[in-house]
């Protein structure tokens, strides 16, 4: 067996975490020794399409034609496409039912979370789906005092000096105006919001807010990865995502697995793998400001529930997983 994974704009989806569960799938498949390519003219026998653009529906199309299976990931719905880029509100239906009929086509679905597969489900697609976590390398975010430090000197941290990080695109959706509005409640707290995306591509309000319209205690330096993102992950204080949606939140899974504290927005996406035993779970900015003092005065400490949270979706665990849905799609 050969798969082809397949991620149709790559230079703009590589800092999302599209991009990283793509390079999350490469490592499962390694781990399982089972072959893959990228090279959508070389050999293979199932298609993993992880996007759903017209390249990637082009490529649908051409490998059922050609009698290949193909399995497409769930990582897109209608509602996480919602608050995002100009326009997204106004095309979300439409992009709903296109997703719909890209669904219907394929063989296989994966979609990272329960909550997901009720979303794509709820369609009216009837194609077979499994839900299997994006999954998380524990290795690469234990603590390492290394990269920690390379995080507190690019950053210039000062000894004692709290700081509060958050890793997304600059999306509404993301819930960067909460993020900026906290900070704005908390001026003896540092805010590091890590991640980018062209700003031309998002909406005037959000652009002018991520350029100049938030208080000085708040920094948006764009996207970082390697020692400097993973010790960010483990080096501030806690990692702050106010999200209002998402289809799993793989920054949420590296901060768990960075053993750090998490504060989240409670949202349906959560249910059943994170409770307010492994997170702060919060409905609004009071309580998100509430939640980070509290963690900040040492009154909350939820970080070993948080990392077997992280544990149990190891990329171990997916890798196995991911298998046995190649297998079942050839079995077809």
């Amino acid at each position: 067996m050969k798969v082809l994974l397949y991620l149709e704009g790559k230079s703009v989806l590589e800092k999302s975490g599209i991009g990283r569960a793509l390079q999350h799938q490469m490592h499962a498949l390694d781990l399982a020794g089972i072959p893959y390519t990228t090279d959508v003219l070389g050999d293979y026998d199932v298609v993993h399409i992880n996007t759903y653009g017209p390249r990637s529906w082009l490529l649908l199309h051409a490998a059922k034609r050609r009698g290949k299976k193909v399995i497409m990931h769930g990582h897109s719905t209608r509602e996480d496409f919602e608050n995002s880029f100009i326009g997204s509100n106004f095309f979300a239906p439409l992009v709903g039912k296109y997703l719909a009929h890209m669904y219907k086509k394929a063989d296989f679905i994966i979609t990272p979370s329960e909550y997901s597969k009720k979303l794509i489900q709820a369609y009216g697609v009837s194609t077979p789906i499994i839900a299997v976590s994006n999954g998380i390398d524990l290795a690469k975010y234990q603590k390492d005092p290394k990269k920690e430090a390379v995080f507190r000197k690019h950053f210039n941290i000062e000894e004692g000096q709290p700081v509060v990080v958050c890793a997304g695109l600059y999306f509404r959706r993301k819930g960067i105006e909460d993020f900026v509005e906290v900070a704005r409640r908390m001026p003896h707290v540092r805010f590091i919001w890590l991640g980018s995306i062209n700003k031309w591509l998002i909406p005037a309000k959000i652009r002018k807010l991520v350029e100049r319209n938030h208080p000085a205690n708040v920094e948006f330096p764009g996207y970082f990865k390697g020692a400097l993102f993973q010790g960010a992950m483990s080096g501030s204080d806690l990692f702050f995502f106010p999200s209002y949606e998402e289809t799993e939140g793989i920054v949420v899974l590296e901060a768990l697995a960075s053993h750090q504290h998490v504060v989240l927005r409670d949202i349906p996406v959560y249910e059943g793998w994170i409770d307010e035993t492994s997170a702060e779970l919060c409905h609004n900015v009071d309580e998100f400001v509430e939640s980070i003092q509290d963690i900040l005065d040492q009154k909350v400490d939820k970080r070993e529930a948080g990392y077997r949270v992280a544990e149990s979706r190891s990329m171990d665990d997916v890798s196995y997983q991911l298998v046995e849905a190649y297998q079942r799609v050839l079995e077809m």
